[in-house]
């Protein structure tokens, strides 16, 4: 699945077009690297994501294309 698409399914980040930015702009990484949106991600890859002065570190538990609401915070465990 795609780096964009995880971040909106798993709803890390509202909106896939605010997703694809913060990969452009280098605010997204995976693994320790600097990501682009295209970026396939597989479970067990650690996501960092960079806001202003605040950081989210995340671990990939699960990809799904589409999950419910209620389900979405299963797809990763906070680090």
């Amino acid at each position: 699945m795609r780096l964009d698409k995880f971040l909106k399914v798993s709803r890390l980040i509202k909106r896939r077009t605010v997703a694809n930015e913060a990969c452009d702009a280098g605010r997204i990484k995976v693994n320790d690297r600097v990501a682009k949106a295209s970026y396939d991600v597989k479970p067990g890859d650690v996501i960092e994501i960079a806001f202003g002065d605040r950081s989210t570190r995340v671990e990939v538990l699960k990809t799904q294309e589409t999950v419910k609401k209620e389900e979405a915070s299963e797809m990763y465990k906070n680090l």
